[in-house]
């Protein structure tokens, strides 16, 4: 059988992303008008950047369950440009996690765990059988 684990992240996560369009996932207003955090200059140009960055978190959820927003803000942030000064990492955006997680377990793919979120049954083989499918 074939797992998550199995595949190159990158083509799960876009195979995924596909899958969650298809369902329809509520897309807040603001994606695709805010930036994803400060350390970036411009808001993200992707069209799907709402669905990529869901199936990203299922990906993450599925890799360690109790992921929270916080640990992701850290995951999903970058170098922030001080001018002259040095960079430092800056975290994401914890706006577009929390309602991308949000909108997950309202679609029965997340649930919220002792410690931050965990993936569902469902989710899980959401990502397995999107897997399966790359893997063939």
């Amino acid at each position: 059988m074939v797992r998550a684990y199995d595949v190159e992240p990158n083509r799960l996560i876009k195979e995924v992303a596909g899958r969650l369009k298809e369902i329809g996932i509520a897309k807040p207003a603001f994606v695709g008008i805010v930036k994803s955090g400060t350390h970036c200059e411009r808001p993200p140009e992707d069209p799907d950047f709402w669905y990529v960055r869901c199936a990203s978190i299922m990906r993450q959820a599925y890799a360690n369950p109790g992921t929270g927003v916080h640990r992701l803000r850290r995951h999903y942030g970058g170098r922030k440009n001080y001018g002259v000064k040095p960079e430092h990492h800056a975290p994401a955006g914890g706006s577009t996690i929390r309602k991308a997680m949000q909108a997950l377990e309202k679609a029965g793919f997340m649930e919220k765990a002792k410690t931050g979120r965990k993936l569902t049954p469902k989710g899980k083989s959401l990502l397995d059988k999107a897997a399966s499918g790359i893997k063939v």
